[in-house]
Parts: C-alpha cells; structure tokens; sequence
C-alpha cells in the first residue's frame, strides 16, 4: 500500500470499534425479539372486533402488518449478520479497509454505519 499513509485500524481503534458493533448487535437482537414478538402475537390482546362491516378491513391490515413485521425481521436480521461479519473483519484485523479502493474508510462513517465495507468515494464510483 502507500507510504506514510495507515494501512489498517490499530488494536486499540479496532477494540473501540468491537465495543461499538457489539452494542449495536445486542440492541437489534432486542429490537428483533420485539419483531417476532409483534408477529406472532398479531397485535390482537384477545378482544375480538365486533362489528362486522370492518371485518375485511381488520384481516387486510392485519395480512399487511404481518408482511411488515416480515420485512422488518428480514432487515434486522441481515443488519446483524452485516455486524456479526464486521466483528470477523475485526478479529481479521481486516475491519475498516475499503473493499474497492483498499484505502482506509473514515473512521468517522465507521462510527455513523460500523457495517460499511465501502469508502464514500467507492460509494459514489457505484452511482
């Protein structure tokens, strides 16, 4: 790689940075549960809607609040996996090293979106 430039994070940046994803995994860990949750218990606390004329509008919205929740769980569920696979990138001490340019990413960005795996400038090359 260049001269004076740095060609990866330091372990104690990478330790800054493990701490970060880390917090960040068990917190959509959590806000998957609450997902799943959601899904399965279908919003409905056991009181049955009696009125009939707004039946087909309740199992429409229910069809749609459960493909919500499935999009929902489907997003979180590959955002902690993007995590996980930033932690193997760490212990690879491979973590923060564009995957385009092979330049550091800005520590800043890492801080903002931990998953990044593309410098703003390779970003902006995919538009």
């Amino acid at each position: 790689m260049a001269n004076d430039t740095q060609e990866r994070f330091g372990d104690a940046q990478l330790a800054e940075f493990r701490e970060l994803i880390e917090k960040k995994i068990e917190k959509a860990q959590h806000d998957l549960e609450l997902i799943k949750s959601a899904y399965l218990n279908d919003g409905n606390n056991g009181t049955d809607d009696t009125s009939p004329q707004f039946k087909s509008f309740d199992e429409g919205s229910a069809t749609m609040s459960k493909e919500a929740n499935s999009a929902l769980a489907i997003r979180q569920e590959k955002f902690i996996r993007d995590l996980k696979n930033a932690i193997t990138r760490i212990n690879n001490k491979t973590y923060g090293i564009c995957r385009v340019t092979g330049k550091l990413i800005n520590p800043e960005r890492l801080k903002l979106v931990p998953h990044a795996t593309l410098s703003i400038e390779a970003k902006n090359m995919q538009s």
